[in-house]
């Protein structure tokens, strides 16, 4: 699939607004309540081929064990829901893993570079979509998006000039022709002083090429998070337990009022070169904040409670074999882990290693990228 009912989703309903049409969705499910909106409202072909180019510089993970999952932290019981763990992080379970390697950073502009002069791979992005591949994806009775909809484009974001309601992503992603990893904020943008930064506008079947070309693969939602925590037990954030300070930036976010005002406080407004914050106790930079990174689950929300009724705990644990969100019944999605350079307190603590997102594979963003892992 080239495009997401998500992109297309927000992509016709862009055109709508534009004139002057508007349509309320409500929605019932009192779980939904509970749900981030930056995590679960995102508007949302490769054959192998030998590999040539060096490993990046990794990891080694060793062999151990864990609680996986989040709970509310005494410390956040004052701070919005929006901020404390969720339904699909609940309950918490333990996990067994053997060791294993993961890139030291995200994957960057130059390393991907490297994939796609060495290959000639087009991603996602670069590709129109076309109908045939839309209209299944799409509840039964759903018209089929415009004309103007169906070119080569990827998710932008693009803050409004004013405050805004939160519950309406609309507000500040638009659907950008032209936006590709080589491209960051479409045409007239490049990524020549931007090679350090981790590449973004990929999708899921990209990330997954990527990996294969390099002889490895993408971290499992367990490992991922394993590697994010770095050894630390009952610790809320990859640093510790207290909160971000914008006096004391220690990853790359939102500071100010999201999603029309920031201060800059950490220096960068979009993405920031890999190593630019500090890494965590494993010496893994960028495991929280900067881009959002593709993992191998499928997302399904009772993954966790499946787990937790197992008499041993499950040992490298590969995800669900099938997708469900009960929020698109219609949609399979991958899970996507870390948060972004668009994470905000008063929004979104998705930077949180037990924090869960999820998208079509098919969609793409400048917010999303990814790393990889090797088992030998």
């Amino acid at each position: 699939m080239n495009i997401s009912f998500s992109l297309i989703i927000l992509a016709l309903l862009s055109l709508l607004i534009n004139t002057g049409y508007t349509q309320e969705k409500t929605n019932e499910d009192k779980a939904d309540t509970e749900m981030l909106p930056c995590c679960d409202r995102i508007p949302s072909r490769f054959a192998s081929i030998n590999n040539t180019a060096e490993n990046e510089e990794m990891v080694w993970i060793p062999e151990g064990e864990f609680i996986m999952g989040g709970e509310v932290a005494d410390f956040m019981n004052e701070w919005p829901y929006y901020a404390r763990s969720r339904n699909d992080e609940r309950p918490v379970h333990l996990i067994r893993l053997s060791g294993f390697w993961i890139s030291k950073t995200p994957v960057t502009n130059q390393q991907f570079k490297a994939f796609v002069d060495a290959t000639g791979y087009t991603t996602t992005a670069e590709k129109a979509p076309t109908l045939e591949e839309i209209m299944p994806l799409l509840p039964p009775g759903t018209p089929p998006p415009p004309t103007e909809a169906l070119v080569a484009a990827s998710l932008l974001f693009q803050p409004p000039a004013q405050v805004v309601p939160l519950n309406n992503a609309l507000a500040w992603w638009a659907w950008k022709p032209k936006a590709n990893w080589k491209q960051p904020e479409g045409p007239g943008s490049s990524i020549e002083d931007r090679l350090d930064h981790p590449v973004v506008h990929v999708s899921y079947f990209d990330a997954e090429a990527y990996a294969e070309w390099k002889g490895m693969r993408l971290p499992s939602e367990a490992q991922w998070e394993y590697a994010a925590r770095g050894g630390k037990k009952e610790m809320t954030f990859t640093w510790g337990n207290e909160p971000l300070s914008e006096k004391a930036p220690k990853i790359n976010t939102w500071q100010g009022k999201f999603p029309n005002k920031n201060t800059l406080a950490d220096g960068y407004y979009s993405t920031s070169p890999v190593t630019t914050f500090e890494p965590n106790a494993y010496g893994l930079y960028d495991m929280s904040g900067n881009v959002w990174e593709w993992v191998a689950d499928w997302y399904h929300s009772d993954t966790y409670r499946d787990r937790a009724q197992l008499k041993n705990p499950p040992l490298d644990p590969q995800g669900p074999k099938e997708s469900y969100d009960p929020q698109e019944p219609h949609l399979a999605k991958r899970v996507i882990r870390g948060g972004s350079f668009l994470c905000n307190d008063a929004y979104c603590s998705g930077y949180r290693p037990a924090a869960r997102m999820k998208n079509s594979p098919d969609t793409s963003s400048n917010h999303m990228g990814f790393r990889v892992v090797k088992t030998d």
